[in-house]
Parts: C-alpha cells; structure tokens; sequence
C-alpha cells in the first residue's frame, strides 16, 4: 500500500498548488515532448533561449527521463515555463557530468565548439551520485511576477519528480541575484553553494557563474508527505513582491 499512499499523497500536494495557479487564472499543462517545448518557447516574447539541457537537437531526453510545464492566462498566452530531466549518475557525479558537457550534449565531440568550457568546484556537487533530478528553464512573465508564481510552479516541479522518480537529489543552477534578493527561498531549496556552474557556450552565446542549489531525496520527500495544506496556503499568499529569477 505504500506506493498508493505516497500517489495519494503527491496528487493532494500537486492538487493545491495547481488551485493556487488557477485563482491566479494561470492554467498548467505537462508535457514531455520537447520538440514541443522548444517550438513553444522561441515564440514566447522577452523569455530568453532554452539551454542546450532541455533542447532535443543538442540533448535528446529519454521517455520518462524529463517532462516540462506550461503556464497560459485567460488568452491562452504563455505565462510561465519550467523544465525537468533525470540524469543517471550512478558512475558518475554532478561535477563530472558538467565539467564533461555532457549535461548540454549528448555528444560533446560532435556539438561542442572547441572553447566551450565548465568548471564546476561546489564542494557538494562531486558528492551528488545517483538518480539526480535537475530543474531548469524556469521563466515566469513580467506581469506575474513578484505573485508567488515561481514558488507555485517549483512545488508543482518538486512533486512531479518525486512522483516519477523519486531522485536522490533534486537541483538546479541559479544566478548568484537569485540569492541576495531572497528567490531561491521561493524554489523551496534549502542547500547553495558557488561556482556550480561556471559556463562557456562559445555557439550558444552563454557565460554564466552559477550556484548549485538542491534538495537531497529524503528532504523532497518530507516536503511532499509531509505538507500541511493550510500552512502552504498561508506561505503562499504571503509570499514576498519581488520580481522572480530564472533557474539556469
């Protein structure tokens, strides 16, 4: 009965925050064709271009290794767009995984251009092994934001991977902004550290220095489970106004 209860579970968990995106006339959908993904994106004004991650002519995902959300308002036009995809480190780490590539390319030889670079010295980051569920593309529009909107679609995220893969680590790369003005509480992360990213995509035009930022498989899992509906509530609606980040 275990596996019952725990679905039971995560759709109670998904079911209010999907609520909370409706009283905000924000419908979700969920997906896991990223041709479609992409297609949406790039014609999605003032949102930037989706990493080579979540891009299946750069990255192809797996079924079952990656879905993505989308936000539409009352003239079905895109408010807000998250992405998520299982890496297997089992043979492997986070670090290793990035400073190879590997992360953006299925193969680095073929796409990447010979100055692409990345450095990855988060102390935590070589420790991450296993089933890692990393979560990027987060984009929320300008006139949503500063509403609580990023935290809603990050919980939705956060239980989605929980529901199909229980992960031993759940992450995503930000900006080091993000921190100082106080997001990455709203991502409902509780583990940063510097330089979990620090890229160069000569083709993609990409430079960034990033921090990792992550929850471990036990903690994802008290935070599903072990919700309490009218606290989440509560954190929602006073959720501070600030304009939201974008994970990397």
């Amino acid at each position: 009965m275990t596996g019952v209860a725990n679905a039971l579970l995560v759709s109670r968990f998904l079911r209010i925050y999907d609520d909370a995106a409706a009283q905000k006339g924000i419908k979700l959908s969920i997906g896991d064709d990223f041709h479609e993904y992409v297609s949406i994106t790039r014609a999605t004004p003032t949102k930037g271009p989706t990493y080579p991650n979540f891009r299946p002519d750069r990255s192809p995902i797996k079924s079952g290794e990656g879905y993505w959300i989308i936000g539409v308002d009352k003239n079905n036009e895109v408010v807000l767009t998250d992405a998520a995809r299982l890496y297997d480190l089992s043979n492997s780490n986070f670090a290793e995984h990035f400073q190879s590539l590997k992360a953006f390319y299925a193969n680095p030889a073929i796409h990447a251009h010979p100055q692409d670079r990345c450095t990855c010295t988060a102390p935590s980051a070589k420790k991450m092994t296993g089933k890692i569920a990393y979560h990027g593309d987060l984009w929320v529009r300008k006139d949503f934001r500063g509403q609580g909107v990023a935290k809603i679609v990050a919980a939705i995220a956060h239980g989605a991977s929980y529901a199909m893969w229980t992960p031993d680590f759940l992450c995503s790369l930000v900006a080091g902004f993000s921190l100082d003005k106080g997001l990455v509480a709203q991502y409902q992360m509780l583990h940063h550290e510097p330089n979990g990213s620090i890229l160069q995509l000569v083709e993609e035009d990409i430079s960034d220095n990033d921090w990792l930022i992550w929850l471990t498989g036990k903690e994802l899992r008290s935070q599903i489970e072990c919700h309490d509906r009218t606290e989440l509530l509560s954190a929602l609606s006073s959720s501070p106004e600030r304009p939201a980040g974008g994970l990397a």
